[in-house]
């Protein structure tokens, strides 16, 4: 049987110098301009019954100290964070 180590260590030797070497003088690359994604800072809520949600639309749900919200994924595709206030505490609902 082969003794395969060698080889193995000098492959992983040069693909970190690689990936190393590729990254080094890169600038950071961004697609959206600051801040170009709203937060939701004051959501507003409805009754479960008049969302009109289909059964099976994906939700985040939180509950704290007996008050529950829902936050419809397909909102916070827009959005991607919210924030509130939930039972009294302050919390960021991201997605």
């Amino acid at each position: 049987m082969k003794n395969y180590t060698p080889i193995s260590i000098l492959l992983l030797f040069v693909t970190l110098c690689v990936t190393a070497a590729d990254y080094t003088d890169d600038a950071i690359r961004t697609l959206l301009p600051f801040d170009a994604i709203p937060a939701i800072i004051d959501p507003q809520f409805v009754s479960a019954g008049a969302a009109k949600l289909d059964v099976d639309t994906p939700v985040i749900g939180v509950t704290f100290n007996d008050e529950s919200h829902a936050y419809s994924l397909y909102l916070l595709n827009g959005h991607e964070i919210v924030n509130d206030v939930v039972g009294g505490l302050k919390i960021a609902t991201t997605w």
